[in-house]
């Protein structure tokens, strides 16, 4: 049989390229310019903008500021979570409803970042997958956002109290 390997998309193939960058970068944080990597990897440079805009989100923990213009630049900072004070932060941005994928996308975060095990992220993301909320939305976008940042919450009451 033979094995034609993982065929990775160029948004795929952009993802990693910055990543990596990002990971070798001294102080997480890279600047790049959004035309070079538009002729680096032969796309037009609103491929960069998806790339950036779907993949480097703050709930997977980036922050990305972007320069329009001929001199323009995208910087992009991985923000780890430090301690458990700033997952109250993440607690009141969660808002009043939340998407499954951005839900998730929070998870991630904390699980890459040693808030969450991975046991803790498998049964959070497992409640609050639309398989088990079975509403209509908003309902379900609401019951989610409520039960995240009660999960959050107990966690973090659970955390603070064995550190103190």
């Amino acid at each position: 049989m033979v094995n034609f390997g993982v065929v990775r998309s160029t948004a795929d193939l952009i993802e990693a390229f910055l990543s990596d960058l990002i990971e070798k970068s001294a102080n997480g944080v890279i600047e790049v310019q959004r035309s070079d990597l538009a002729e680096a990897f032969s796309c037009v440079p609103s491929q960069i903008n998806y790339v950036i805009a779907t993949r480097f989100t703050l709930e997977r923990g980036y922050v990305v500021e972007s320069k329009r213009g001929g001199g323009g630049y995208i910087r992009v900072r991985r923000v780890a979570i430090i301690d458990l004070r700033e997952v109250g932060q993440l607690i009141r941005e969660v808002g009043d409803r939340i998407a499954q994928r951005e839900a998730e996308g929070i998870l991630w975060r904390l699980e890459t970042d040693g808030i969450l095990s991975a046991r803790e992220a498998c049964m959070l993301r497992t409640a609050m997958s639309r398989e088990v909320l079975i509403l209509s939305l908003p309902e379900r976008d609401m019951l989610r956002a409520r039960l995240l940042a009660s999960m959050l919450t107990a966690l973090y009451a659970n955390r603070e109290g064995d550190s103190g």
